[in-house]
């Protein structure tokens, strides 16, 4: 099975979003660098969507060009909620990285949405993170932080924790972690990353 690795960019005071799900000023590093990121093989991802849903083409700097590269060439599912979903239109069916998308959620697919894609609506974490390792195989299974992403961190089945550190205090917004309410112990992180405007961090969940 692979790796389940909760991640997300977010501000230095823990928030993935404003109370408006605006994520500005969080992703513009992913857009003010000259480094496109590679991903499906090799392509430069010239036409991908970023959270708002917008048509972006995602470049870094080259001193994040290649950790954010080789983490995202090992997605293999991305695992993500129901409200993330409706707000970018699940990627109008092309996720940045991976093949496939597994969406917590208590409704169905979008009758006649992108019928091409491989995105599967599961009801339950548990469910979820099931149906994204059979995807995966030995890939990694990337779950999007936020409600369901602490959900899942509460239930026992995330590995590993991944942030993309921007210098920016929201003050309030959506959590890291959501409505976490239970202590979870991570080990000192394995990676540390300083770049240019962020900083890529990565802990291993004690079990």
């Amino acid at each position: 099975m692979g790796t389940v690795i909760m991640h997300n960019v977010v501000s230095v005071d823990g928030f993935i979003a404003d109370e408006s799900d605006d994520v500005d000023p969080l992703h513009d590093w992913y857009f003010s660098g000259d480094d496109p990121i590679i991903e499906r093989g090799g392509r430069k991802d010239e036409e991908s969507f970023d959270h708002s849903g917008a048509g972006n083409a995602f470049k870094v700097s080259s001193a994040s060009a290649d950790y954010v590269r080789s983490t995202w060439a090992t997605i293999g599912v991305i695992v993500m909620g129901r409200h993330l979903f409706d707000l970018v239109n699940g990627w109008e069916g092309k996720p940045p990285a991976g093949e496939h998308v597994v969406v917590v959620s208590h409704r169905p697919k979008p009758e006649g949405w992108h019928p091409e894609a491989s995105y599967h609506f599961v009801d339950g974490v548990t469910a979820a993170i099931d149906k994204a390792q059979e995807l995966a195989g030995d890939r990694t299974v990337a779950v999007n932080a936020g409600e369901v992403g602490g959900q899942i961190l509460a239930a026992g089945l995330v590995d590993e924790v991944a942030m993309d550190v921007v210098p920016v205090v929201f003050g309030s917004g959506k959590r890291f972690f959501g409505s976490i309410d239970s202590r979870h112990l991570l080990a000192d992180p394995h990676v540390v990353i300083p770049r240019d405007g962020v900083l890529h961090l990565r802990f291993k969940v004690r079990r």
